[in-house]
């Protein structure tokens, strides 16, 4: 990859065929560490990802005009949520997701805290997360009772991980 071609930019509705498309392509990998009765097929939906954008700002990463990486940044009280992180897996470790990770960092304002949910079996998610300086939440199961709206058996399957801001006020 060369990154002087990758940009990041916030999506529109017209962005939304190509998120679900890639999202879709992405989650694939999940039936390798979820039991099948969590695994969703479709993961998403052009109409699950509009209602998630009237909550939250959806994120893609272009190569040229092609989207090879989505994210999204939701605020929920005192905190900042990255959510629905995927990207394209023939573009995986090629530094995409760390370009999303840090370009919503930098957009996070008002909040000490950022938290990102994924499964406990996504090894390559956690490995990346970890990479960028988040650490595992005392008690995900709290973390995500609190701040996320999810199916009790993606609640039971997930992990948190957060990331302390330390910004002059």
């Amino acid at each position: 990859m060369d990154g002087a071609q990758v940009i990041v930019r916030s999506l529109g509705a017209s962005d939304g065929r190509a998120a679900v498309t890639l999202i879709n392509s992405a989650a694939e990998w999940y039936a390798e560490f979820l039991s099948p009765s969590e695994v969703h097929e479709p993961e998403m939906t052009l109409g699950s990802w509009a209602g998630e954008a009237r909550r939250m700002t959806w994120y893609g990463a272009f190569d040229g005009r092609d989207l090879v990486g989505v994210m999204g940044l939701e605020y929920a009280g005192d905190a900042a949520l990255l959510r629905h992180a995927y990207v394209l897996p023939n573009r995986q470790r090629q530094g995409i997701a760390a370009m999303l990770l840090n370009h919503l960092e930098g957009d996070v304002a008002d909040v000490d805290a950022i938290i990102v949910g994924t499964y406990s079996g996504n090894y390559k998610a956690r490995a990346a997360f970890e990479k960028a300086g988040y650490q595992p939440s005392p008690d995900s199961e709290a973390v995500l009772r609190r701040y996320y709206d999810i199916p009790e058996d993606r609640l039971r399957s997930s992990v948190t991980y957060e990331k302390h801001l330390d910004r002059e006020r």
